[in-house]
């Protein structure tokens, strides 16, 4: 008699908590729960966002290469939307913002063919200001998402 008082009990608490249990997994509406990874934002605008060192004396030499050498390859790009350029006066930066259609397409460039553009911009700088090493330090890179 006493062990059948005790299975009873015993049930008693599992169908508790098997009911506590179906309760939360039936909760799945939580927004935390359908939060999507950036994985899933691959197909959506994407801003690449570059800042450099650009000193007072090189702002022209600057402008001239990024009009003569990554505005025409850039344009011919798959995604690329189009760009913007920054330049702070009292910290001698440069803010580049690069709109891409998606990351996919944006990251889909070889990293070998940047390389390359980078090369012939920065010999293009150096010849312009008469000097040995590229004047343009990187500081930053990195991208922004636009918010809904």
């Amino acid at each position: 008699m006493k062990l059948n008082l005790n299975l009873k009990k015993i049930f008693q608490r599992f169908c508790l908590i098997l009911v506590c249990l179906v309760f939360l997994i039936l909760q799945s509406d939580i927004p935390n729960l359908k939060a999507l990874t950036m994985d899933n934002y691959q197909d959506e605008m994407v801003i690449e966002e570059l800042r450099l060192k650009v000193p007072a004396y090189a702002k022209a030499a600057w402008l001239i290469a990024e009009k003569e050498i990554w505005d025409p390859w850039l344009s011919s790009q798959d995604g690329f939307l189009g760009r913007q350029l920054f330049w702070n006066k009292e910290k001698e930066e440069a803010l580049i913002l690069v709109n891409w259609e998606s990351k996919e397409l944006w990251k889909s460039i070889p990293i070998s063919e940047v390389n390359v553009v980078q090369q012939k911009f920065e010999d293009n700088v150096k010849a312009a200001l008469n000097v040995v090493d590229n004047p343009f330090k990187l500081i930053y890179e990195g991208e922004l998402d636009k918010q809904r």
